[in-house]
């Protein structure tokens, strides 16, 4: 009986492994679902970008470049 006690008592201190696999996975998802959100950021910041032609774009006197006199 003492060695049925003494098992059953390590039993109950184990802890559960952890799941590294889970943890694993769950931060990729969330890297994915971040990356993909900024893709579709970057998608409609450029389809809006194109669909306003009113949008200034720099070009050289605008942003301080000289072009040579030759």
């Amino acid at each position: 009986m003492p060695l049925q006690s003494a098992l059953a008592t390590i039993k109950g201190n184990l802890l559960a492994k952890p799941n590294y696999q889970f943890e694993k996975r769950q931060k990729d998802l969330a890297k994915k679902s971040k990356q993909e959100e900024k893709r579709q950021q970057k998608l409609a910041k450029k389809a809006a970008d194109e669909s306003d032609p009113s949008a200034e774009t720099p070009d050289a006197t605008t942003t301080g470049e000289t072009t040579p006199n030759a």
